[in-house]
């Protein structure tokens, strides 16, 4: 049995941030498939980039000053 019950946004950040990473189990991917809303997605995309993005500034400018 498949839970095709949608996932609020944390959850689906959740999913998002360990995609990010590349440690996303196969079945877990699988059960969020049906899952996810597809705007909860590209909002928690992102909002990861944007943080990774203002991670690796924060990093030269203190490697840099």
């Amino acid at each position: 049995m498949e839970n095709k019950q949608q996932r609020g946004f944390g959850a689906t950040m959740l999913a998002v941030a360990w995609s990010f990473i590349g440690l996303r189990r196969r079945s877990d991917f699988e059960r969020d498939v049906g899952a996810l809303r597809p705007a909860y997605v590209l909002a928690g995309a992102l909002i990861a980039a944007g943080c990774f993005i203002g991670l690796l500034l924060a990093a030269v400018r203190m490697a840099t000053s």
